[in-house]
């Protein structure tokens, strides 16, 4: 997995907006990319709608929330509809940017849930990792961006 201090990997994947690309964001802002396992499952939603809640405080210190994960497009489209979710969801079908960034599954059932946080120079600052404290994955990148 990535560390404090690494370059992140750029990608380019697609979104309901269209394809995104990792280097076109992080001009304007620093990003907090985290990877979930799966749309609409309990602690997936509650992540996502923790980081929704706390999306605004995220923009006003300089960055831009996008999740990844293997559903496709559509069933993005969805989970963002269904719980208003004001960032981009980016679809990894095939699970390669997951494994660029090391991210590994969770007992061999579940695709991990790990936070990145990449500052504009494109230098990872915080990981956390954690399966089962879907929400403090928000707290954690949160006090990260302010510190940066």
């Amino acid at each position: 997995m990535l560390s404090v201090g690494d370059r992140a990997p750029d990608f380019t994947l697609p979104s309901s907006a269209g394809a995104v690309r990792l280097a076109d964001v992080l001009r304007g802002t620093a990003v907090v990319l985290y990877f979930y396992p799966k749309d609409e499952t309990p602690g997936c939603t509650a992540e996502a709608c923790a980081f929704r809640d706390g999306y605004e405080v995220f923009t006003q210190a300089g960055a831009e929330v996008i999740g990844v994960s293997d559903d496709s497009v559509v069933a993005h489209q969805s989970f963002v509809a269904h719980h208003r979710l004001p960032f981009l969801l980016l679809s990894d079908p095939g699970g390669e940017v997951r494994r660029l960034y090391g991210v590994s599954g969770w007992l061999g059932l579940l695709r991990g849930r790990v936070t990145f946080v990449i500052d504009r120079q494109g230098i990872v600052r915080h990981v956390f990792d954690s399966q089962l404290h879907a929400t403090r994955h928000v707290d954690e990148a949160l006090e990260t961006i302010r510190n940066l």
